[in-house]
């Protein structure tokens, strides 16, 4: 014992012993007393140390506490992990179903077209079908939405660029005319297809503007919704920002049915055909991940900060200096 003289070595030399003795003689847990010596040349003051939440048997080895459990905040903060990775499974299951959806869209718009029924049930069924129809347009009642981006017929999932040549996106106006049905002997809506704006006047593409009887190829739609933050129609100037069927039939006279214009039934010199979009947003990969990754990630911090404090153990407690 350096640094003690006499006496007090005798004592420390002492407590040592005993306390080696004591260990190795007790079967049962005990708590692991520090000795901190901070006399010298003078009478020594022998104090025990006890950690708080760490016990030791009589081989030395750390133990757990037991009267250090896991709380109930620390239960409830379980709730994050869990709750992520519940999330994550439903993100999986939702792209399942989306990607089913996509198809079932694909392979009716790709499905062989079959004669536009009467009734306006029948019609809902055949949504994203393509139909046959034959009768006469009704160039008069011509109107505008946009602007719209151009969709290049043919391209996967409705891509953009120019018309036939250009591969630059370009945003124009679809035309919607009245077209009189004659097997069904309605008057429906019908998108003609996608103009630039310096073809927005008619009389710029009249050799378009075809007259007499037309058969047609088109896709049934039945609803377009309003997107948020979209500017409202106006009706009277004859600006159309979306395919209101409504509003659109009390202008023109026609049923609320509408039919976008098959690519293969694009009239020369008039609108460009093929305008359908079926791509429906696919994002529910990038939310697995970030799910699953938020329950990993919560799920670590509370293993290392909240399980394994109070249940598991260390091999060096903290020393309280005296």
């Amino acid at each position: 014992m350096l640094g003690f003289k006499g006496k007090s070595a005798r004592i420390v030399i002492s407590a040592h012993s005993l306390l080696r003795w004591t260990l190795q003689q007790s079967q049962n847990v005990v708590q692991h007393p520090h000795i901190i010596c901070m006399c010298k040349h003078k009478p020594l003051s022998y104090r025990t140390v006890y950690t708080s939440a760490i016990r030791y048997n009589a081989s030395g080895a750390a133990t757990a506490d037991p009267k250090k459990k896991i709380g109930a905040m620390g239960y409830f903060l379980l709730i994050i992990p869990v709750a992520a990775f519940g999330l994550g499974t439903w993100q999986v299951q939702r792209r399942k179903w989306k990607l089913g959806l996509i198809k079932q869209l694909e392979d009716r718009t790709n499905a062989a077209p079959v004669a536009m029924p009467v009734t306006h049930q029948e019609l809902e069924e055949l949504e994203y079908m393509k139909v046959k129809v034959r009768g006469t347009f009704d160039h008069s009642k011509e109107l505008y939405v946009g602007p719209r981006q151009e969709v290049i017929p043919g391209s996967a999932g409705g891509g953009h660029g120019g018309s036939m040549i250009s591969t630059k996106a370009r945003f124009g106006y679809h035309v919607i005319t009245p077209f009189h049905c004659i097997d069904q002997g309605v008057t429906i809506l019908v998108n003609r297809g996608w103009i630039p704006k310096n073809l927005l006047n008619p009389a710029t593409r009249t050799g378009g503007q075809v007259g007499g009887e037309n058969e047609l190829v088109g896709v049934v739609k039945m609803t377009e919704k309003r997107a948020p933050f979209m500017a409202k129609n106006d009706v009277a100037r004859n600006q159309w920002f979306y395919c209101d069927f409504d509003e659109m039939s009390q202008v023109t006279g026609a049923e609320p049915i509408l039919i976008d214009v098959a690519a293969e039934s694009t009239t020369p010199g008039g609108p460009v055909g093929g305008q359908t979009r079926v791509t429906l947003r696919n994002e529910h990969l990038q939310y697995i991940i970030t799910w699953y990754g938020l329950s990993i990630a919560t799920g670590l911090l509370w293993y290392t900060g909240i399980f394994k404090k109070k249940s598991g153990a260390s091999t060096r407690p903290p020393v309280r200096h005296i």
